[in-house]
């Protein structure tokens, strides 16, 4: 008889069997968990017609009715893109709206779980807390993120694509890119475009004035504006010589470079990139800074009210009022820190441009180092990150 014992084979201790390791305890959110959230978010049918119409569907209104008029009434209606349609849109509708369109998908994650009564059916998962607030994250990020860079797309392909082929510059046309000295020789050539068109203030006593005076521009609104007044009873000026006007000309157009050089056909590709790095940032930091408030209160509709007083109340008063003693408190605005790291030429929070790569596009600002800026908005992401994990955690399931 055999012995079948003998056959059976070597028993494996408990804890080299493939038993997988339990990391619901770990503060790391899993693949899983991140497309969960991204899921939750993406169902929410409100909230994403409304990003996708404030993202993609605003520019995209504004430039087709824009596109239709020009194909029209070519003659009323300029072209759609151009440099001033791209600053205008940027500045003033992705910049704004994409930061209130991300703060209201921020404080919707991070208050959807309460609203809807979800957060004790999570809780008994076993699942770390701080795993699920920190999930939320890339998962919001995921979203707002691709919804900005498409619009933004939208928006640089018809400034650049349909932009105006010559430049109009005081309602005269001008070549595009010329240098100081090349705009003063280009002036000198159409000596009588620039002394009736340009935008210029001289006095009585200026050298130029009674060479201003003899060029004939009918000193009235059809005829060129009005340069300098001739005292009641005086003598008219004598004809000026050919090369006193195109001196004179010559002196206006020097004058006016400063104003010329930030005029341009189209956004230069350095300008576009930075602009859309610039708005996703902010997109980031609106997301990242309306969850930690709405999971903070609780609630979608107060963190979103607060968060557009915030964009379009309080950022705006902060940035350019002067307020004794209180300037370093000023600097602490994450809006304020933002609109410093914008890219030259963009008008932000009502500043100039400065052109392309220029860094005065905001002189009217609370002025305010860029490593101060840096610093200001890495606080305020992470102050509002470890505000709302604590709520996370500390609240009754």
């Amino acid at each position: 008889m055999s012995d079948v014992g003998a056959t059976g084979s070597t028993p494996v201790p408990a804890g080299r069997v493939g038993v997988s390791r339990d990391r619901r305890g770990s503060w790391i959110p899993t693949g899983g968990m991140i497309a969960t959230r991204f899921m939750e978010l993406r169902k929410r049918r409100g909230v994403m017609v409304t990003l996708i119409l404030v993202t993609v569907g605003i520019p995209v209104v504004f430039l087709v009715i824009r596109l239709l008029l020009h194909a029209f009434a070519p003659h009323s209606y300029g072209p759609a893109g151009g440099y001033d349609i791209f600053t205008g849109l940027v500045a003033g509708v992705l910049y704004v709206f994409g930061f209130i369109v991300a703060a209201t998908l921020g404080a919707t994650a991070g208050s959807v779980d309460l609203t809807e009564g979800m957060f004790r059916h999570l809780v008994v998962t076993g699942r770390s807390r701080l795993a699920i607030y920190v999930a939320r994250i890339p998962a919001g990020l995921a979203i707002i993120v691709p919804l900005v860079a498409v619009g933004f797309t939208i928006v640089c392909a018809v400034c650049v694509f349909a932009a105006p082929t010559r430049l109009v510059f005081n309602g005269v046309n001008v070549p595009v890119n010329l240098s100081r000295t090349g705009l003063e020789s280009w002036a000198s050539n159409h000596t009588d475009e620039v002394i009736c068109n340009f935008a210029f203030r001289i006095g009585p006593s200026s050298p130029i004035a009674p060479v201003v005076n003899s060029v004939p521009c009918g000193n009235g609104p059809n005829g060129g504006p009005a340069i300098v007044k001739q005292p009641p009873g005086s003598q008219g000026q004598p004809q000026a010589s050919q090369g006193q006007i195109k001196e004179a000309a010559s002196l206006i157009a020097q004058k006016d470079y400063s104003d010329y050089a930030r005029q341009f056909l189209y956004p230069s590709d350095s300008l576009m990139i930075k602009s859309g790095l610039w708005l996703e940032l902010e997109a980031v930091i609106g997301f990242v800074v309306g969850l930690g408030l709405g999971s903070l209160i609780g609630q979608r509709t107060v963190a979103v009210i607060i968060m557009i007083v915030l964009e379009v109340v309080l950022t705006p008063i902060l940035s350019r009022a002067r307020i004794p003693h209180l300037s370093n408190l000023q600097r602490a605005v994450v809006g304020l820190a933002t609109a410093h790291l914008a890219p030259g030429g963009l008008p932000v929070l009502g500043g100039g441009g400065g052109g392309p790569g220029g860094g005065a596009g905001n002189p009217g600002l609370l002025p305010e180092s860029t490593t101060v800026a840096v610093c200001v908005i890495i606080a305020w992401l992470v102050v509002w990150t470890i505000f709302g994990a604590w709520r996370m955690m500390t609240r009754d399931a």
